[in-house]
């Protein structure tokens, strides 16, 4: 049997021979405007007018869960797809 090459490279972790890390189970508020495409300004917006996903404070901190940023996505899409 022949044996391909992949012509993407591979990502740093991979190529170190360690496991890719596995999604967190919180996000930051930077990290999941990062993740999903918008800026703080817009994360903050939404949040002003009840958009915004479910938030948790831990300490100082303030968290999205994993399972809160999917029902975000699933509110978001449905909103949309009303819209249209």
């Amino acid at each position: 049997m022949r044996k391909t090459l992949s012509t993407q490279p591979a990502a740093p972790a991979q190529a170190a021979g360690m496991a890719a890390p596995a999604d967190p189970d919180c996000y930051s508020i930077d990290e999941f405007a990062r993740r999903h495409g918008i800026s703080r300004a817009t994360f903050y917006n939404l949040q002003a007018v009840g958009r915004a996903p479910r938030t948790m404070k831990v300490g100082a901190r303030v968290l999205i869960t994993r399972e809160a940023a999917a029902d975000w996505r699933r509110r978001m899409e449905a909103e949309t797809a009303q819209a249209a």
